[in-house]
């Protein structure tokens, strides 16, 4: 039992600052007011592949109450709108 919670730890642990990262490069981008965004563009900077960053945004949208994460529009790709809450 002690050999299946050492190895799912880790994964959360990473989930876990991967959303971190997300997290804290959304609340910079959106410190000087509205930004907008596509995760294909912004995964290089976040150290994060545009699928990683797609289900992590959707819980962060809950779980951050400083900034305002939302789904704007879809053009190819989904464009999310981030903003000081």
């Amino acid at each position: 039992m002690s050999a299946t919670n050492h190895a799912t730890q880790p994964a959360a642990q990473a989930t876990s600052s991967k959303a971190d990262r997300l997290a804290e490069f959304l609340r910079a981008e959106a410190a000087d007011g509205e930004t907008y965004f596509k995760a294909k563009f912004i995964a290089d900077d976040v150290g994060l592949s545009p699928k990683e960053i797609g289900a992590l945004i959707v819980q962060l949208q809950d779980s951050i109450q400083d900034i305002e994460i939302e789904k704007w529009s879809y053009t190819g790709a989904t464009t999310w709108r981030v903003a000081p809450a």
